[in-house]
């Protein structure tokens, strides 16, 4: 496979901390206010802050890249392009979307008309193109994705349970029934207007009081998802590998993303960290690749690791504040260097791995989990010393001395033959419930990533959460950590995949 050899700028690669600033973004960076309508309901013997969701808090389209398969291989740069471009439709709608709230407190039908009417006509012209780029190189598109064009707004509270029943309205006529619950002031007339938001008081969509959750109340070993299984085991290939490829001294940052948009500018409107690779970009080819700078202690692996930057929302202004990616897409803050990055490759339960292909590329985890719902989603949140206790949609606080960690089970089946997929998930899976891998894959090495964190544990006051830490996101999934996902191109040589192959097979533990 060949990907685009276009270069532009060289990516971010100085961090260069402002120092504390307001807490809400300036110099032209959009603040992202009036998501979420604070009220007080009044019940016997106490008085609670909910989020009221009075507004559409965001705007849920179906995912296209996840419905299209069999798209040749010649076309999928081109398909990758408009599902970028669409991505950026998404983005500016919730843009307007965040900074229309008195004109849609005044109108019921404004987000119906004036967002998401608009923006259903612009997505099915990009599909039209889809289809028409799929079918030019052999390929056959599905003709009932039409179907999916619509997009609907929805309170914050509210996750899609990926049943795939989207509508092109909005709960009703858009707006929870009559698009303002009672005008969308609750009485005062302030809540239209910026006033008593759960933004944490920098302008921030999120995270909210919600998305937190005390250690001490999840549950041993409570986390169920086929998602992110281990594959390694007492049987098999019992063996490990771990390369060291540091934590991003080298503060290498971008928003773009290789995998799933190449040669677009800020293909994901967030910012990852690098580690490995010291050419990644949107534009870097696989030639790039091989022959770039690693992190990696042993030269031989130049694989790319990237992964979303947490942010300790504390009001300080970023390299990035005023930048796409960064602050003018409501991602805030300081960004946070892992204390650790372990990258460690285990085998598989029930037989040997064969070696990865070079240049393969996985993304485990899903982007944008909080609208599509979990069916991708990969995420696990933990402390340490409480790694028994893993949790999925809610970040952990986690006690004094006790550090924030990140774990990632890549998928570790691969299909024999592809590098990469039109969804860029169908040519590879993850192992079934007995460690072995589906029909028509085999086990390759499986990547396992744990990241700790030095983290000062955000306190909740006022049912506001105070100082909060999030991970990057596109603007619409309100940082959520369900959004949480990782990436991963595989460039070893071919003489040190051998070696991470026969280490893992001999049950040696390797590095």
């Amino acid at each position: 496979m060949t990907r685009n050899t276009r270069k532009r700028r060289t990516p971010l690669a100085t961090k260069v901390v402002a120092g504390a600033a307001a807490l809400a973004v300036g110099g032209g960076g959009l603040v992202w206010a009036n998501f979420y309508a604070s009220a007080h309901e009044e019940h016997p013997g106490h008085n609670r802050t909910r989020s009221a969701a009075a507004q559409v808090a965001t705007i849920d389209c179906p995912d296209i890249g996840q419905k299209i398969s069999g798209v040749p291989e010649r076309a999928r740069g081109e398909v990758d392009g408009e599902l970028a471009t669409m991505d950026s439709q998404i983005t500016n709608a919730y843009k307007r979307l965040a900074t229309t709230r008195r004109a849609q407190a005044g109108d019921s039908q404004y987000v119906q008309n004036t967002i998401l009417g608009p923006l259903k006509d612009r997505r099915k012209a990009i599909i039209d193109r889809i289809q028409l780029e799929i079918n030019r190189a052999g390929g056959r598109a599905d003709d009932n994705l039409d179907e999916l064009a619509g997009c609907q707004g929805r309170p914050a509270d509210q996750q899609q349970n990926g049943d795939g029943q989207y509508g092109d309205g909005q709960d009703g006529d858009g707006q929870n029934g009559d698009g303002q619950n009672g005008g969308d002031q609750n009485g005062d007339g302030q809540n239209g207007d910026g006033q008593n938001q759960d933004d944490n008081g920098n302008g921030v969509a999120g995270p909210v009081a919600e998305d937190f959750i005390d250690i001490n109340d999840v549950e041993p070993n409570s986390r169920d998802s086929q998602n992110g299984l281990a594959a390694n085991g007492d049987g098999g290939s019992t063996g490990t590998f771990t390369s060291d490829c540091g934590v991003n001294e080298n503060n290498l940052f971008n928003s773009d993303n290789l995998i799933a948009a190449p040669g677009v500018d800020n293909g994901a409107h967030h910012v990852h960290d690098y580690v490995g690779n010291q050419d990644n970009d949107a534009f870097s080819s696989d030639q790039d690749l091989a022959n770039a700078d690693t992190s990696c202690q042993n030269q031989g692996d130049k694989s790319t690791y990237y992964w979303p930057v947490l942010r300790l929302q504390d009001g300080t202004e970023e390299f990035d504040a005023n930048d796409q990616g960064g602050g003018a897409e409501g991602n805030i803050g300081k960004i946070l260097q892992p204390a650790q990055a372990e990258l460690k490759f285990v085998g598989n339960q029930q037989s040997d791995v064969v070696a990865m292909p070079k240049f393969l590329r996985i993304i485990t985890g899903d982007a944008k989990a909080f609208t599509n719902g979990d069916a991708n989603a990969n995420t696990s949140w933990s402390c340490s010393g409480f790694e028994d206790r893993q949790v999925t949609d809610k970040y952990p606080l986690c006690p004094d001395g006790s550090q924030v960690l990140r774990t990632t089970n890549f998928q570790s089946c691969w299909d024999g033959q592809n590098i990469d997929s039109a969804n860029h998930r169908d040519h590879t899976a993850f192992v079934q419930q007995d460690g072995s891998c589906p029909d028509g894959f085999q086990a390759i090495p499986q990547l396992q990533v744990r990241l700790a964190y030095d983290i000062p544990t955000p306190t909740i006051e006022n049912g506001q959460v105070q100082n909060p830490y999030a991970v990057d996101s596109f603007p619409e999934q309100l940082h959520k950590p369900i959004t949480d996902h990782n990436d991963f191109i595989n460039v070893m040589d071919e003489d040190l995949m051998n070696e991470v192959v026969d280490c893992i097979n001999r049950g040696e533990d390797c590095q």
